[in-house]
């Protein structure tokens, strides 16, 4: 099939995978049960030709992607790109995808800086912010997920709390929130505040996708959120946690970029997952 021609809209659900071209060869034998959808950075793929565009499209026919975005930096200085979400918004028509997130951070002024870099927590960013993701779902034409971010060091000047300030955001720019609990449990530690608390805290009723993966922890105790290990038992209960207020409905994606395993390993993960959105959805639909 030519890249050119528009897939129909498929929406994600259950558990899936980051989509690593590292994991092409051993996916184009067999995706393991588990995994039921991925998720892939849309600035990596978009444009792109050649094999790897056919290998793309050969995986955007079969299952659903979702589009996580990396340097749209919602909350810098700089203008927002509109090319770029113009570029996007192409992408995933043309190859059926229908949910789109990104970090609520910046990342560029006059370049990018490839990093994810907290902002304030006060009433002006919420609105300077607000209207960017507002201006950014109008061109999408439809609404996004803005995910809590990790970060190591404590934004300026704050004149609420983080969820409060995430929770202004999403009311103000009517947005979805786009759930990470290892980031949650990474800021907790490094920083030294409940995560169970500030998760609830957060307008979990508006919740559109959720992440979970693994870090690294420094000699002396700092916490890198790396996505380069396996999840760690509190964070499978914080994750278990969260579906107990959203439901096990939510969409929900392992992140694995680094030191990646075996295809076999990687899908373990992800059926844990599955067991327990399974296990939530049980208890709600008792609960109903």
């Amino acid at each position: 099939m030519p890249n050119h021609l528009i897939l129909p809209p498929r929406h994600a659900h259950g558990a899936g995978l980051g989509f690593r071209r590292e994991l092409i060869e051993a996916m184009m034998s067999g995706v393991p049960d588990s995994i039921r959808f991925f998720e892939l950075a849309p600035e990596n793929w978009a444009g792109m030709g050649g094999r790897s565009a056919r290998q793309l499209r050969h995986f955007t026919e079969r299952y659903p992607f979702v589009c996580h975005g990396l340097s749209l930096s919602l909350g810098g200085p700089a203008p927002l790109d509109e090319t770029l979400l113009r570029r996007i918004k192409a992408f995933m028509t043309e190859h059926g995808i229908r949910l789109y997130t990104e970090h609520l951070s910046w990342c560029a002024d006059d370049s990018h800086l490839y990093d994810l870099l907290p902002i304030p927590f006060t009433e002006e960013v919420v609105r300077w912010t607000s209207e960017r993701i507002r201006r950014a779902q109008d061109i999408l034409e439809m609404r996004i997920g803005i995910e809590n971010a990790s970060y190591y060091i404590a934004p300026p000047g704050a004149e609420m709390s983080e969820a409060e300030f995430i929770r202004a955001i999403i009311e103000e720019a009517d947005c979805a929130l786009h759930l990470d609990v290892n980031n949650i449990y990474v800021n907790s530690r490094n920083f030294g505040f409940d995560a169970l608390e500030f998760m609830h805290a957060l307008p979990l009723e508006r919740t559109c996708y959720v992440h979970v993966a693994g870090h690294y922890t420094e000699p002396d105790g700092l916490i890198i959120d790396t996505h380069g290990a396996e999840i760690i038992d509190p964070v499978w209960s914080m994750l278990e946690a969260a579906y107990q207020r959203i439901g096990g409905d939510v969409p929900t994606c392992l992140e694995r970029d680094f030191n990646l395993p075996g295809l076999d390993m990687l899908a373990a993960e992800v059926g844990q997952i599955a067991r327990l959105q399974a296990q939530a959805t049980l208890i709600h639909g008792k609960v109903a």
